[in-house]
């Protein structure tokens, strides 16, 4: 597999893994990688009167960085552009809001207990 297959590989890992914390947590996860024109969503959730569109960030450590650092102001339009789409198709009362799941696994897939760093209504 390609640097880039592998890379998607451990994002999509790491997407299941806050996948399954929100659930542990009482959030319904009503959407996975909604992809669309504008972009991908990689987590859509809810609870109580909230939807979260979660942005995914897995890094190994954060030796040159916070993983948040990634989501700069241009993905925040593209994400909010997405999630525009989403509401369009997918209507709502729900209060929605971005958040950031920061994933840290040293050894990747391989990791035994990844940290994840959950941040609401990042931006």
């Amino acid at each position: 597999m390609s640097g880039g297959g592998d890379a998607r590989l451990l994002g999509r890992w790491g997407e299941a893994l806050v996948a399954e914390d929100l659930r542990r947590k009482g959030w319904t996860v009503v959407a996975a990688n909604f992809r669309c024109r504008m972009g991908e969503l990689d987590l859509v959730a809810e609870k109580g009167r909230y939807l979260a569109f979660v942005e995914v960030k897995l890094r190994k450590s954060d030796r040159f960085g916070a993983a948040r650092e990634a989501v700069t102001a241009a993905k925040q339009r593209r994400l909010r552009a997405a999630a525009e789409l989403y509401l369009l198709e997918h209507p709502t009362r729900l209060q929605p809001r971005f958040d950031v799941a920061e994933v840290y696994a040293p050894q990747g897939v391989r990791t035994e207990k990844p940290d994840i760093c959950y941040i609401e209504n990042a931006f």
